[in-house]
């Protein structure tokens, strides 16, 4: 039968009205096994059924031009014949695959195509061999979650990093030579995120620096010297905002000692804090960067939240009241509460953006507390943790210039 068989192919291809080929300037991929298919009824019959036909429909090696949206997606193509794979070669779409010609194949037999593309799930095609398909265009979907932002706290030798996502998360992580990296399963990175990890560090975080590979986000920490000598441990929690509808997954750095000399220091630095740190041209620097920065993010980042940061920031709150006139704070709106009543320390707590010179005693809590190189990033994590550093820098540089301009003689 193979012999008749070899006459039959003989004959077939003295019919054949046609060549193939490729467009040349478009990657072609041979995908064909080293043997054909066992020989089967279609070829004896083939070379007659070409007659109706033509021959090419038969004899004709096959070509399959595969695209993906997105472009450049990367493919694995898969030559399987009864559950088999025959071949594999991997290729970049757009891009041709050549197949043996359907006699030579098994009726079974299936070109498989993997699509794979950062921040996009992957998907499988299967396209039959025999069949008359010609063309496959595979779209494929962005994965299911996005990471919307990174924000940083860092004060006093204790930090937080926390992912802000569309959906709950699902992460693992790993450990790296300068630090470690979080893996965030199915997620990719939002518009603007990256706005939000350039230029993160402190004396904890050297760099951030995020990475897609495939349907997962790896976001690799490098660590500063002192958080490594020191064994900082790392902490994972999880919580949901209803009001921006995000999951906020956070990893707290905690030192060796659990903070406790880190608290010592901070009630130093608050105690040393006068009242011109309040009052005169530091109200005109307070003011600017208040009116420069979203209200309902400075809310959110001076609000409890149970962060590490909510006592630092109960204090710094209480030693305004005490150095204000009257042992008052006061808000924008000229609402008055007392400091030295708890109930309408809370209120006023519950208010802090809202609370003049507020923003200026932070700045003298942490000039007091961090070196000069650390202080915008400390005082950033504070009143402004997704904003990405960039952004914050130019705010304080024109607070700034508003307290220099008051100091110049313009009003406060």
């Amino acid at each position: 039968m193979k012999r008749l068989s070899a006459i039959f192919g003989v004959l077939a291809a003295a019919l054949l009205l046609d060549s193939t080929g490729a467009t040349a300037a478009e990657e072609v991929v041979e995908l064909i096994p080293e043997d054909s298919a066992d020989l089967s009824p279609t070829n004896l019959f083939a070379p007659f059924a070409s007659l109706v036909v033509g021959p090419g429909y038969w004899y004709k090696a096959r070509e399959i031009r595969v695209e993906t949206v997105p472009e450049d997606a990367t493919l694995d193509l898969f030559y399987i014949r009864a559950s088999f794979q025959k071949a594999y070669e991997q290729a970049e779409s757009p891009v041709t695959v050549r197949l043996p010609s359907r006699v030579e194949a098994g009726r079974r037999d299936l070109l498989t195509i993997r699509a794979l593309a950062d921040g996009y799930q992957q998907k499988e095609v299967r396209v039959p061999v025999r069949s008359r398909q010609t063309e496959v265009t595979i779209e494929l979907e962005p994965v299911a979650n996005s990471l919307e932002a990174i924000s940083h706290r860092y004060l006093a030798g204790r930090g937080t990093l926390s992912f802000l996502t569309k959906e709950t998360l699902t992460f693992r992580m790993q450990e790296d030579a300068d630090g470690f990296a979080v893996v965030l399963n199915g997620t990719g990175l939002g518009v603007g995120a990256d706005e939000t990890i350039v230029g993160v560090e402190s004396p904890l975080v050297e760099s951030l620096r995020p990475q897609q590979l495939g349907e997962d986000l790896v976001v690799r920490v490098a660590l500063a010297d002192a958080a490594r000598n020191d064994a900082v441990e790392v902490r994972s929690r999880q919580s949901f905002d209803p009001v921006r509808n995000v999951h906020e997954f956070s990893l707290d750095l905690v030192p060796a000692d659990r903070g406790v000399e880190s608290v010592n220091r901070a009630k130093a630095a608050l105690a040393r804090i006068r009242s011109s740190a309040v009052t005169g041209c530091s109200l005109a620097f307070d003011r600017s960067l208040r009116d420069q920065l979203d209200f309902a993010e400075l809310s959110r980042a001076l609000a409890a939240d149970g962060s590490f940061t909510d006592p630092y920031l109960r204090e710094a709150m209480k030693r305004l009241g005490q150095l204000s006139e009257g042992g008052t704070i006061t808000m924008t709106d000229g609402t008055k509460f007392l400091a030295s009543a708890p109930i309408e320390l809370v209120a006023a707590g519950s208010r802090g953006a809202e609370a003049v010179g507020y923003l200026a005693i932070l700045r003298s809590f942490v000039g007091e507390l961090e070196s000069p190189d650390d202080r915008r990033q400390a005082l950033r994590g504070l009143i402004a943790p997704e904003l990405p550093p960039a952004r914050f820098d130019a705010a304080m540089n024109e607070a700034e210039s508003a307290e220099q301009r008051c100091r110049n003689g313009a009003a406060p």
